[in-house]
């Protein structure tokens, strides 16, 4: 039983390490085209949307001076990759009453290099 157990904490350690990093940060680059007329990743720098920068771990709803929804600002939400990657996938489904107007990211993969791309320039 437990060489079981060791053998599926192996099996999902190598599946994770294969996966992790695996970001394609050029085809990030790319997708963050379709981000960028809206939000920027300097620090500070409000568009349309609220910038980018140093994303994780921020409340949403909290850059002083940006107006958000009201639905966004009672969210609850604390981005990680994990809620940014299911907002990404259907903003509105998400935070139903946000003002994001964006219809979402269809391919796993568009999300996941986003994601990295924006970690990667905001580092």
């Amino acid at each position: 039983m437990r060489k079981g157990i060791l053998a599926g904490v192996a099996i999902l350690a190598i599946t994770m390490a294969g996966t992790a990093g695996a970001a394609d940060l050029k085809k990030g680059k790319r997708v963050y085209n379709k981000c960028k007329a809206c939000h920027a990743l300097e620090d500070g720098k409000n568009k349309v949307g609220p910038h980018l920068h140093a994303i994780i771990g921020r409340k949403a709803g909290s850059i002083d001076g940006f107006k958000y929804s009201k639905a966004m600002m009672d969210s609850g939400i604390t981005w990680d990759e994990a809620t940014l990657t299911e907002y990404l996938k259907a903003p509105k489904k998400y935070v139903k009453g946000t003002k994001m107007a964006f219809a979402g990211l269809k391919k796993d993969a568009d999300i996941e290099n986003v994601i990295a791309y924006i970690l990667e320039e905001t580092k």
